[in-house]
This record gives C-alpha cells, sequence and structure tokens, in this order.
C-alpha cells in the first residue's frame, strides 16, 4: 500500500496541464457519476413532469444569472490571469457584479408572473434566493479560477455539486418535490462559495477607469457569446415548454443530459486550457496553443465517439431501464444529440481558444448566426416533431457554430488535428459497435445486468483496440501513470 505523501509527490511531478486536466477530469467523472445516479433517482421518483418544472427552473436561472454576470466574470478571470493588477481588477469586478445582481431582482419581480410557466410563487422565491446566493458564489469563483488556481475551483464545484445531489435526494426522499430540488440547487451554490473564499487572496483595492474600460472592453463580446450560449443550452427547453408541456421538457432534458457523459472530458480539458491559452497568447507561444489544442481534440474524441455509436445501438434499452418506460420516448431524441455531443466536443475547445486568444467579438458572430439558426428550427420542428424537432434543431445549431469555429480560428493560427489518432477512434468504435450489435441479436437485453454487461463488453473492446493500434495513446497514458506511480530519483 502506498503512502499518501508518496502518492501527492508522485502526482506534483506530472507536468502542470495533465495534473490539473487529471484533478478536473476525475472531478467531472465524481460529479458525472453522482448527477448520473442522481437523475436516475428523480426520474424514478417524482417523474419527467417535475424533473420538467426542474429543468425550466435552471433555464430561467441562467439567463438572470447572465444578466447578473453581465460577462464581466470572463472579463475579470481573463485579465486576472494575465497577471497584472490583479487585485484592482477583482475589485472593480466586485462591484459590477453587485450592481448586475440588483438589476437582476428587478428584473425578476417585472417578469413575476408574465412569462409562461412563471407564475408559480415557489419558482420566483428560489429564483430570488439563487440570484442573491451566485453574486457570492461567482465573486469567490472568479477570484479563484482567475488566480491559475485551477484545481482548487474545481474541487469547490466538485463540492458544489455533492452537496447539491446530497442535499436534493435527501429532500425528494422526504417528499418536497420541486422545493427540494431548486433548494438542493441553491444550497450547493452556497457551499462553493464558502470553500472558494477560503482560498481567496486577493483583497478590495482602489481600480480606476483604465480598469473597469479593461473589462467593458471584454465583457461585451463575452456577454453576448454567453447570451447565445444560453440559446443552446435553453431555447430548447423554453420553448418545448411553450409549444408542449413540463412532461415532454422533463423526458428531453434528461436525455441530453445523459448524453453529456460523452462530453465530460471536454468539459474538464476546457477548464485548464482557458487560462493557459491566455497566458500563451500574452507570451506569443503560438506553437504551444496549437499543440495542446490538438491534443485536447483527441482525447475529448477518446470517450465521445464510442459513446455516440454504443448509444444508438443500446440507447432503448439504457432508457428504459435507467429512468423508466416514460423516458423510453425519447429514443430517437437521443440518436440525434449523441451527435451533437461530438459536435460540441470542437465547438468547445475551438471557442474556449478564441476568447482565450483575445477574440471574443468573432466568437460572438458564431455563436450569434448559429443560435438563430437553432431558434429559427426549434419554432420550426417542435409543433411538428416534438422533442425529436428539437434535438434537430439544437444539432444544427452546434454543427453550424463547430465549423464556424474553426474556419474562424484557422485564419489565426495552424489548427491541427492528429489524424493518425483520431482514425484509430473511429475504426475502435466500429469494432466495438460491431460487437455490441452481436452481441444485442444473440442475447435478449431483458434485464439491467444484461445492458450492463453489454456495456462492459463494448467499452472492454473499445479499449483494447485503441491501446493496441495507437501506441502514442498508450504511451501517454502509460507516462501517466508511471509519473504518479513510480519513484524517481
Amino acid at each position: 500500500m502506498f503512502p499518501l505523501d508518496f502518492l501527492v509527490v508522485r502526482f506534483m511531478r506530472i507536468h502542470e496541464i495533465y495534473r490539473q486536466t487529471l484533478i478536473s477530469l476525475l472531478s467531472k467523472i465524481l460529479i458525472t457519476s453522482v448527477g448520473f445516479f442522481a437523475t436516475v433517482y428523480f426520474a424514478h421518483t417524482v417523474g419527467p413532469s417535475i424533473l420538467g418544472l426542474y429543468f425550466i427552473f435552471l433555464a430561467y436561472y441562467g439567463i438572470f444569472d447572465l444578466i447578473s454576470d453581465g460577462g464581466f466574470g470572463s472579463a475579470a478571470i481573463k485579465r486576472i490571469s494575465e497577471g497584472s493588477d490583479q487585485d484592482a481588477f477583482f475589485s472593480a469586478y466586485t462591484l459590477l457584479r453587485l450592481g448586475l445582481s440588483c438589476v437582476a431582482i428587478i428584473l425578476l419581480f417585472i417578469a413575476f408572473q408574465h412569462l409562461r410557466n412563471f407564475d408559480s410563487p415557489e419558482l420566483f422565491l428560489w429564483l430570488g434566493i439563487g440570484i442573491f446566493v451566485s453574486l457570492f458564489a461567482s465573486i469567490s469563483y472568479v477570484g479563484v479560477y482567475g488566480a491559475g488556481k485551477v484545481g482548487l475551483s474545481q474541487i469547490s464545484g466538485l463540492v458544489q455539486v455533492l452537496s447539491q445531489f446530497v442535499i436534493q435526494i435527501g429532500a425528494i426522499f422526504l417528499g418536497f418535490g420541486f422545493g427540494g430540488l431548486a433548494g438542493g440547487f441553491v444550497l450547493g451554490l452556497a457551499v462553493q462559495a464558502f470553500l472558494n473564499y477560503r482560498f481567496l487572496t486577493f483583497r478590495l483595492a482602489r481600480f480606476t477607469r483604465d480598469h473597469l474600460k479593461s473589462l467593458f472592453g471584454f465583457s461585451f463580446w463575452s456577454f453576448l457569446s454567453s447570451g447565445g450560449s444560453l440559446i443552446y443550452a435553453y431555447a430548447d427547453t423554453l420553448l418545448i415548454a411553450y409549444f408542449m408541456s413540463s412532461t415532454d421538457v422533463g423526458i428531453y432534458r434528461t436525455v441530453f443530459q445523459f448524453t453529456t457523459i460523452a462530453c465530460f472530458i471536454t468539459l474538464a480539458m476546457q477548464v485548464v486550457l482557458f487560462p493557459k491559452i491566455s497566458n500563451w497568447n500574452a507570451l506569443g507561444e503560438k506553437s504551444r496553443i496549437e499543440q495542446a489544442l490538438a491534443r485536447a481534440i483527441t482525447f475529448s474524441l477518446l470517450l465521445a465517439v464510442p459513446i455516440c455509436v454504443g448509444g444508438w445501438i443500446l440507447g432503448d434499452r439504457l432508457l428504459y431501464y435507467l429512468y423508466g418506460t416514460p423516458f423510453v420516448a425519447g429514443t430517437f431524441s437521443l440518436w440525434i444529440l449523441l451527435v451533437v455531443q461530438i459536435a460540441n466536443v470542437f465547438m468547445l475547445l475551438l471557442t474556449t481558444t478564441l476568447n482565450a486568444i483575445n477574440l471574443p467579438r468573432e466568437s460572438f458572430r458564431i455563436t450569434v448566426i448559429a443560435s438563430v439558426v437553432n431558434i429559427i428550427l426549434n419554432i420550426i420542428l417542435i409543433p411538428y416533431l416534438g422533442i425529436l424537432g428539437a434535438a434537430i434543431a439544437t444539432c444544427c445549431g452546434m454543427m453550424l457554430n463547430a465549423s464556424l469555429a474553426y474556419w474562424i480560428l484557422s485564419k489565426n493560427m495552424v489548427v491541427r488535428l492528429e489524424t493518425h489518432s483520431l482514425k484509430v477512434l473511429c475504426i475502435a468504435a466500429a469494432v466495438m459497435g460491431l460487437g455490441v450489435l452481436l452481441f444485442r441479436l444473440f442475447v435478449p437485453l431483458l434485464s439491467v445486468y444484461l445492458v450492463s454487461a453489454a456495456v462492459c463488453f463494448g467499452a472492454m473492446i473499445y479499449s483494447l483496440v485503441v491501446l493496441r493500434i495507437d501506441l502514442g495513446i498508450y504511451a501517454e497514458i502509460r507516462s501517466i501513470l508511471r509519473e504518479v506511480l513510480t519513484e524517481t530519483e
């Protein structure tokens, strides 16, 4: 048995990018796992209708949180990460966030009883509390993440989500329904704020008009770009709620959430890469950016591709055994949303790079074009195709966003793809898909245990093929493990 200090020393010897990515990745794995089982519990306990109301709450919270932030959070992280006048930029952001949170509260009162699915006092109450708590959570997060403490910010995020799910599960068990879900979300934010404040090293200091001007110069485009991102996240939810019912929202968003498992490596990479690329861009080290982006795409697709293929083959059985009979209605949407996650890998990493190299305006323009297409298609398709129409609209918008981001970024740097590794991933996924398909043909999937066996069988085939053919990926994974577990002189 290895002593704890031995493992810590070995872990700290890993290259900084890999070390922080591992922390981020492990937290994403744990968050995804806990969230996955929590959603399964919610689906079986409260059903798609209550889940749908909760997803509507999250959509409105995202809108009001964007108003509270105004894009200044990304701007402050960007400026703080550059290393100069950090206390001043942090203080300027704190004041701006406080003012915008007051604006959001006022707009919340105006919106009450004027928007569809928004006339519930309980929904109004939890949104108001959420805006207040997010003020402190955002200020502390910006200070920690902007200072480059990626690992700490990831740990606090992990604790936030874990505490959120624990509270929600307990509240649902006690019969609180929607209030338990919304209250758990807000209390989780409070836990994150408390933890980040313990590691906050910045102090309020005097700032000048130049600091505000610098934040405004970045935040305007960041705000608009974030607004476009919200369309991807919530337009389908709100439009399904408008044209259909909260039950349909619950089915669609649960299926969508299930597909996001394919992207948790991407989310881990995104969190780590932004401050690093920002710093490399300031130092003029473009080659390091190009290399890191290529590796991030490969490692992100390492998981996304096989999940997509496996979901096409086993999706209906997975939805039935995991969430229950009502959610099987989302099978066709699941197939489309799995493709969305492949496009999402490219969209997230490419737009993150655009923002990190000081091109938020270009990122915004791309997002606006794709978002307008997404909204129009949602309005056209949902009345005729239901949640399948929402999935198709989201897929088209995401693929357009990724394509435009690639086109713009390639004008400013060389966007390389590791073609050999990507070919290996596709070959391995195809072999895995054939194996899982044969498994399903010869073994009727009549229990959750047999479905789990099919998943494990596919994962084993995929892993063996990838590690056998792509020696580069094998060597890199082995190198990381050796740095952790092998003592060096």
